[in-house]
């Protein structure tokens, strides 16, 4: 048995009992915490539906390939990866694509490869940045994300360069 399977279950029994402590209608106070929470997803839904559409166009266009192929030869010779270059293009702006991206770099370069450790840090070290700024900001309803793109980009950048070192530094490459 995992933790999760006792965990999860002791944690919503204990809500309940302290919601029955406190006199809430536990149900109801559920129910209104479900609708809301679809209501934001239907405000949320137009801009998921736009940054779905434009991965995929980036991705069906060849202007992925295109870009990769344009940088490759650069960050060859400082010592990034080619093989993760994709990856470090699609992260900010889909988990999902990232992942379809890391699975076919582990496919082909294998996991225990320099790149293969690489992307694994890299993955885990990065946001979705325009996919966490569309959402949380659509959210609250902010037009004006001033700084925080630039930062939160800035942030990507560095763990895409620290995923490097680290993997050189762990596995003997420097």
């Amino acid at each position: 048995m995992t933790a999760a399977a006792v965990v999860i279950p002791v944690m919503i029994a204990i809500i309940i009992a302290y919601g029955l402590y406190k006199r809430v209608d536990v149900f109801s106070e559920f129910a209104a915490g479900a609708r809301e929470n679809l209501t934001t997803c239907a405000e949320l839904l137009p801009t998921l539906i736009a940054l779905i559409t434009a991965v995929g166009m980036f991705r069906a266009s060849g202007a992925e390939e295109l870009l990769t192929g344009l940088l490759s030869g650069f960050f060859d010779k400082i010592g990034f990866p080619a093989e993760c270059l994709p990856l470090a293009l699609i992260r900010p702006v889909s988990g999902s694509g990232a992942l379809a991206v890391y699975e076919l770099l582990l496919e082909e370069q294998g996991p225990d490869s320099f790149a293969g450790r690489v992307a694994s840090v890299m993955l885990g070290s990065t946001e979705t940045t325009f996919y966490t700024l569309a959402v949380y900001y659509g959210a609250v309803k902010i037009k004006n994300t001033r700084h925080n793109l630039a930062a939160s980009l800035a942030g990507d950048i560095t763990g895409f360069i620290v995923s490097v070192l680290t993997v050189n530094i762990l596995f003997g490459r420097m």
